[in-house]
């Protein structure tokens, strides 16, 4: 159980302080640190280096002596337990401990992306793996290309505007502390490049979400054998060249074939890709992924369709390959399903199905540098599950493609249960834009969602960064209701920003239950319990979040987290949790609520209590801990949600 402590956070001292104290802001702040020396750092160093580099730059940020040590200020304290949604940046931005370190990594990466005489610096290196972050898409990209224009100045004005939102007046302050000699050119260069701060956020420039590649495991094994085994490699490069549609040609961003397999190849024609027709799914026994049929005005390219074939079996070097939790990148067994062939914005975009897996291929549309490759799994996927994909995301936006079987698209804010949907146009399958709650930051003030009709009910589906949208369900257990009713718009309202706890982590679906309703002990109303539950498409990780919300409030807290359990689900429909709430004449008390099946609640460790029932109000004591226990109505004894 966590505590919720309503209370301002005090202001922030400053005085000396040790390395260790310099610690904490660095540990609860690292991924931005880095992030930040990411994006500052030349792109002409190559993604590998940058993230090697990066890291190295924010360790160093602590400080080395008693000098450096005590020029650290003192960490804020006081800070509130409860969770309240996404994180305000306000908070970050008062850390005058962070503030000092991004000063420190802010120079140093400005020092490193200066030009060196000589050689370059052969550390920080790691022999034999590639460490590069996952893979974007088309618009991360497009802006790192733009940036890669800019001098390292502009690249941090840019950064620290976008990421940290700082206005320039602050930015030329850091900017001129770093030792910028110019401050004011930079911020003009950086404002040549359009604000884009949901992609620098993005896990493309996240150099703490690493793949581990190895280098060039062929070139090393041929150092074993000395000239024999060179020789063997030039024959059978040459041989390689003298194949037709092979290579780096005809295949793209593809990596070169080093050994002939026909079943393989057999997999990579695009003669033979499956294709349904257009009107299968209406009399299809299942509705799923498999009665989609081809769509978009480029399903003829046989050569966009061979290197997307291409680079799925063997991504080159620098495709940018991503995948959700627990999803295989490995090649097609047989020939796989197109969905979708078509130029989207600023890009050729394919989209393919394997029976298990949803790929997408992604590359400019001016050549194949800087392709991409997305996987998700969608094993199982059927109606709601089935019936969206994203083709894309840009501006603040997606695009999806739709199942054929979809009768009316709209969105909605799922903020604003009485609000209507908004009817969204839909050409050849594949929808106009629409805001990605996925790509938002700062503070949580709308969630908007798309809404499907099929003639048979209506659905409603989130972003949550992946290429399926997260079905959304409300009610009990194993027998949720649809969120696109009243009820469910009314018991999603709000819980909506929760949602942003679950982006890119594989999710199938989201059920919130509102599972208990308790009088405050002051007489100003009932407070709402409820347990949002993400369920995962690889079957282990769900995630269930107890939320609690007071009268009047319009968000709601959350009191605990439980990951890789089953409580809140289909197969343990029970959930028990706590907070420790201040009532408005100031009195503080320990309110817990279980599922309706509970018998009796207990706590103890801080506070010991007892209630029967499913509701429990105890008096208790600022910053006070307990430990729940529940009693179902068959005996069983559950513990509270952590």
């Amino acid at each position: 159980m966590q505590s919720q402590d309503v209370a301002q956070r005090h202001a922030p001292a400053s005085g000396p302080a040790g390395v260790e104290r310099a610690e904490d802001p660095l540990v609860e702040h690292y991924p931005r640190l880095v992030r930040l020396a990411y994006l500052v750092l030349p792109p002409g160093l190559g993604r590998g280096r940058r993230v090697l580099t990066a890291h190295a730059l924010a360790q160093r940020a602590l400080p080395r002596g008693r000098k450096d040590a005590a020029r650290v200020p003192v960490q804020p304290s006081g800070r509130g337990s409860a969770r309240r949604g996404p994180a305000d940046p306000a908070t970050r931005e008062n850390d005058p401990g962070y503030a000092h370190l991004r000063e420190r990594v802010l120079r140093a990466a400005l020092t490193a992306a200066r030009p060196h005489r000589g050689l370059p610096p052969l550390l920080p290196r790691v022999w034999g793996l590639r460490l590069v972050p996952r893979s974007g898409g088309a618009d991360e990209l497009a802006l790192e290309q733009r940036l890669s224009k800019l001098s390292a100045p502009a690249r941090a004005a840019y950064v620290l505007r976008g990421l940290d939102r700082l206005p320039d007046q602050e930015i030329r302050k850091i900017l001129k502390a770093t030792g910028v000699d110019d401050p004011g050119s930079a911020l003009a260069s950086a404002n040549t490049v359009p604000a884009q701060p949901g992609l620098l956020s993005s896990p493309d420039f996240d150099p703490c979400a690493l793949q581990a590649r190895p280098t060039d495991l062929p070139r090393r094994r041929r150092h074993t054998r000395a000239a024999l085994g060179a020789a063997a490699a030039l024959a059978l490069c040459g041989a390689l060249l003298a194949l037709p549609r092979s290579g780096w040609g005809p295949d793209g961003a593809a990596a070169p074939v080093y050994a002939g397999n026909p079943a393989a190849q057999a997999a990579l024609d695009p003669a033979r890709l499956t294709r349904v027709s257009p009107t299968a799914w209406r009399s299809a026994a299942r509705t799923d992924f498999s009665a989609w049929p081809a769509r978009g005005p480029l399903t003829g390219d046989k050569d966009l369709l061979r290197r997307a074939l291409a680079v799925w079996a063997r991504p080159g070097r620098r495709v940018r390959v991503s995948a959700t939790p627990g999803t295989q990148t490995g090649g097609p067994a047989g020939p796989p399903q197109l969905l979708y062939a078509g130029r989207l914005d600023a890009a050729r975009v394919v989209i393919l199905y394997d029976g298990l897996r949803i790929a997408r291929y992604a590359e400019p549309a001016d050549g194949t540098q800087g392709a991409a490759m997305d996987f998700a799994r969608v094993d199982g996927a059927t109606g709601a599950e089935a019936s969206a994909l994203v083709l894309g995301r840009a501006d603040g936006n997606v695009r999806y493609l739709l199942a054929p079987w979809v009768k009316e698209a709209a969105t909605r804010d799922l903020m604003k249960p009485a609000s209507p949907p908004i009817p969204l146009a839909v050409t050849d399958g594949v929808t106009a834009p629409l805001t990605s709650p996925a790509l938002a930051t700062g503070n949580c003030t709308s969630w908007t969602v798309l809404q499907l009709s099929d003639g048979f009910g209506t659905r409603l589906s989130s972003d949550l960064g992946e290429l399926v949208p997260a079905h959304l369900t409300a009610g009990r257990p194993g027998a949720p209701d649809e969120a696109a009713g009243p009820e469910g718009l009314r018991a999603w309202a709000p819980f909506a920003c929760s949602l942003a706890t679950e982006r890119s982590a594989g999710v199938r679906s989201v059920n919130a239950w509102d599972y208990a309703e308790q009088p405050l002990p002051d007489g100003s109303g009932a407070a709402q319990w409820a347990c949002t539950r993400a369920e995962t498409w690889r079957g282990d990780g769900a995630a269930a979040l107890a939320q609690f919300r007071v009268p009047g409030s319009q968000y709601a807290a959350v009191t605990a987290q439980g990951t890789d359990t089953a409580a809140c689900g289909p197969r343990d429909p029970h959930v028990l949790a706590g907070v420790l709430w201040k009532s408005r004449g100031g009195h503080w008390y320990l309110l817990a609520a279980g599922s309706p099946d509970t018998v009796a609640i207990h706590a103890s460790g801080g506070i010991t209590a007892s209630a029967p029932g499913s509701l429990m109000i105890s008096k208790a004591a600022k910053g006070a801990r307990a430990e729940l226990k529940g009693t179902l109505a068959g005996g069983r004894v559950i513990d509270g949600l952590h």
